[in-house]
């Protein structure tokens, strides 16, 4: 359940978690569930202190609000005066009942009983702002962490400073105390990522951990009996470090953590759809994973001289690269050499890195005529990597392509004589074979060109001026965003424009394909994400997002859409509907007007509007077809090969199956067998039973007339054959072979009746429908009754219409079955 707004404040108790943004303050149960809402606050709360069932807020004007936590009420309202205690840290100190100690930034600290609100006692502090306040270990101990960097450790209960200790890194953002393994250290955070660790007991410093982080430590905190510490900073990280080697200095034991930056572009890596690679404007190449966040990997931060950087560190390297812009990689290779190249802002140099070894690769790759010096207004605009990751393509904003070899880092050449484009290029692509590269350049020209050769192989000026280009390499489809908002897509083998999209009505950010190459994502500054149907050409899917989507990436297994967004340190991914319930890809209204659309959470929320809307898709997709698509047409029945096809062959399949000899019913037992009476106990043996069951076969059953044969009488008069037809299409073969051989005389039938049959199939073959059976039925009708119809006029003449009936459609039939053939051997015997 998230919070509408950003959490500003953070606390928690042994059973509940309270969360604060803005004025109003909510209490998390299973670290999932809002269970608490506490509203009375006028500005914005910046401290939290659980307290036993009470939970105390201050915000910014200086109110202190003391909470019951189940019943959600005020319990005391404290107001403070600004100018002589402006409240800027809360403590508990432990065995205190019923009291806390508050820190101001006028330096001077309060000692409260909160149940009878009366100040107890004021301690005149040290000329300086207190920013934390931190029990240590020992009743009656607490830390003072200051503005000025100095740390206070000092004795409430009798009102002395029992040790002080001071930092140069600016005022003190945390402190926290190792417990219970018997090391006294105190470690405390500063602004500027490092942190010191003090041991109480020589009162000196024992080691500093620098870079801890790249930005202010937040939070930090021992945990409790272990040697482990938890930090946390604005640079979207969370650390544990262990404290087991020599010198009592800390490593890193594992860690999470995401860009400090907002990300630029993402794509994802490999063919299994677990790893999105992400460049992001902090400068650093990331890899998640769609799995577990522990095979989450950092790529590391792009640097002109590696071990020039090392050495200076991260706040003074001034050989850091610009961020990333675009980047290509490909799996092929990538155990042997680099397999990911990236172009960096305003930089002509584009970078190699090396997935396997997550870092920087080995070759810059930049033309040989600046090799010596760095030019100011040339840069890489765009970049990509062959399909088996031996070369790479990049784009200059001069308009010259070169290629380099991703192995030996060496240029092999370049497109057009001079330059491949008058403008800059605006996009490179290479094809799944290695045939042809496709460029484009901002003066409005699509050029094709030789990969081996490097030859000019079609050039076409486009409608408008490219911003980027996407291909899609199994299908040869080369999407195209321009700079009036619209879209083209291109044949690569025809080099045709086969689409066009227009409907965006900002800047296209990002393009990309789903995995079969039918449908064609993209994202705008107008803050929408849009669907294109490529075969049909519709617009089939579009929702707005409350911030603009920065880049696209769809999974290569077609599950999910991953996104980032402006001023977002999050990549977002989208679950297709698609692949687990059914989903109507109807076009979308022109006048359609799309619907805000909330990101993905972890823990998403059930949106009514889109389940309401799942029902009236499943209406407009379900199609019934009907039984018969045309009346010309010869449709045949979904009925079984085995109902209709062995009709002729009954008799033979019933001397196949026919047992040699009968099987002989086991004779039971009796639960006691019988003794003779003797001496010698002996069996009595059973007698032998003869079967006496009678085979004659009761004729009464079988003079009774079928639903079939009643149905059939009936249709003389009414002339609707359907009611006989649908009884004859449930049964079996044996079945309908007794239902026809009952319908001559000598069976219990009469000439009328199988008059009425020859008319059924005559219907049959007339509306051209249950083909096959109309053959079937007729043909066994013809084997069983041939005598029957010789004799009879009025049958052989309903006979020969439907042989007359049969050579027609058979005639009609066959013309187009020999029309079918002939093509068909003709496509596979000549050389076209």
């Amino acid at each position: 359940n998230a919070l509408p707004q950003d959490i500003t404040c953070l606390a928690a108790d042994r059973m509940l978690i309270f969360a604060s943004y803005d004025n109003i303050l909510h209490a998390f149960a299973r670290n999932k569930e809002v269970v608490h809402t506490y509203e009375g606050h006028r500005a914005r709360i910046h401290l939290l202190q659980p307290f036993g069932d009470h939970v105390i807020s201050v915000d910014v004007d200086n109110v202190l609000i003391v909470w019951n936590i189940q019943s959600e009420e005020e319990y005391l309202q404290v107001d403070f005066d600004k100018a002589t205690f402006a409240v800027s840290a809360v403590l508990h100190p432990s065995t205190y009942l019923n009291k806390i100690l508050l820190g101001s930034e006028q330096g001077s600290l309060q000692l409260w009983n909160i149940k009878s609100n009366k100040l107890l006692y004021s301690f005149p502090g040290w000329h300086s702002a207190v920013t934390t306040l931190e029990q240590a270990p020992a009743v009656d101990v607490v830390a003072v962490g200051l503005v000025s960097g100095h740390i206070i450790v000092h004795n409430i209960k009798f009102d002395e400073t029992l040790m002080k200790f001071q930092q140069d890194w600016g005022p003190i953002t945390a402190i926290s105390f190792r417990t219970a393994d018997g090391h006294p250290v105190m470690a405390a955070g500063s602004p500027i990522g490092h942190i010191a660790l003090w041991d109480l007991e020589e009162k000196k410093l024992l080691c500093q951990m620098q870079d801890a982080h790249s930005t202010a430590i937040a939070g930090m905190s021992f945990v409790p009996g272990e040697p482990l510490l938890i930090t946390n900073g604005a640079d979207n990280a969370v650390r544990v470090w262990i404290f087991d080697g020599p010198g009592g200095t800390g490593r890193v034991l594992r860690s999470r953590a995401g860009h400090s930056a907002p990300p630029t572009k993402i794509r994802y890596h490999g063919q299994n759809g677990e790893q999105i690679l992400s460049a992001g404007q902090d400068g650093t190449l990331r890899s998640f994973s769609t799995v577990h966040e522990k095979f989450n990997k950092s790529l590391g931060r792009g640097s002109i001289n590696k071990k020039k950087s090392k050495k200076k560190g991260l706040k003074l390297d001034t050989m850091a690269l610009p961020p990333i812009t675009v980047f290509a990689s490909e799996v092929a290779h990538q155990s042997d050499w680099d397999g990911i190249v990236a172009c960096h802002q305003g930089y002509i140099t584009c970078t190699t890195w090396n997935y396997q070894k997550t870092s920087m690769g080995a070759h810059k790759l930049r033309p040989e005529e600046f090799s010596k010096h760095k030019p100011i207004d040339i840069y890489a605009t765009a970049v990509d990597i062959t399909s088996c990751g031996n070369f790479a393509v990049v784009g200059l904003s001069t308009g010259q392509v070169d290629v380099y070899n991703m192995q030996s880092g060496i240029h092999r050449g370049c497109f057009g004589k001079e330059r491949a484009h008058e403008g800059a290029i605006r996009g490179v692509a290479v094809d799944g074979l290695n045939q042809l590269i496709i460029t484009v350049g901002s003066e409005g020209f699509i050029k094709f060109w030789k990969f081996k050769t490097k030859d000019l192989v079609y050039s076409t000026e486009l409608s408008s001026s490219p911003s980027s280009i996407l291909l899609h390499r199994d299908s040869g489809i080369l999407g195209i965003a321009f700079d009036d908002f619209s879209i083209s897509v291109l044949d690569i083998e025809t080099r045709k424009i086969v689409r066009t999209f227009s409907g965006h009505h900002g800047r296209i950010n990002d393009m990309t394909f789903s995995p079969d190459g039918r449908w064609l994502i993209t994202s705008s500054m107008d803050c929408t994400i849009k669907t294109w149907d490529l075969p049909s050409g519709c617009l089939i899917d579009c929702f707005l997002v409350d911030s603009a989507a920065v880049s696209l990436t769809m999974s290569p297994t077609g599950d999910f859409l991953a996104s980032t967004h402006v001023d977002d340190l999050g990549i977002y991914l989208w679950s297709n509907r698609s692949l687990y319930s059914l989903v109507s890809l109807r076009p979308l209204p022109a006048d359609y007007e799309p619907s805000m659309v909330t990101r993905p959470t972890t823990c998403p929320v059930q949106d009514v509007d889109v389940s309401g809307d799942d029902e009236t898709c499943d209406e407009m997709i379900e199609y019934v077809s009907p039984e018969q698509l045309g009346d010309q047409l010869v449709t045949l029945s979904s009925l079984p090969e085995s109902r209709w096809k062995n009709l002729l062959s009954l008799d033979v399949i019933k001397k196949k199956n026919k047992p040699r000899e009968p099987p002989k019913v086991p004779k039971s037992a009796p639960f006691f067998i019988p003794t003779v009476p003797g001496l010698i106990p002996r069996y009595i043996t059973p007698e032998e039973e003869n079967d006496t069951q009678s085979k004659v076969v009761n004729l009464g059953v079988l003079a009774q007339r079928s639903d079939f044969y009643i149905r059939l009488e009936e249709a003389l008069s009414t002339n609707e054959y359907t009611a006989p037809l649908n009884i004859l299409k449930t049964l079996g073969p044996s079945h309908i072979e007794i239902e026809l051989r009952g319908l001559a005389p000598e069976g219990g039938g009469s000439t009328e009746v199988m008059l009425s049959f020859l008319r059924m199939i005559g219907m049959m073959l007339n509306k051209k429908h249950n083909f096959e059976l109309a053959q079937a039925y007729l043909a066994l009708f013809l084997k069983l009754h041939l005598k029957v119809l010789s004799s009879e006029p009025n049958l052989l003449e309903e006979v020969s219409r439907l042989s007359t009936q049969l050579e027609e459609t058979w005639i009609h039939l066959q013309t187009l079955f020999n029309q079918s053939i002939c093509v068909l051997t003709y496509m596979k015997s000549a050389l076209l």
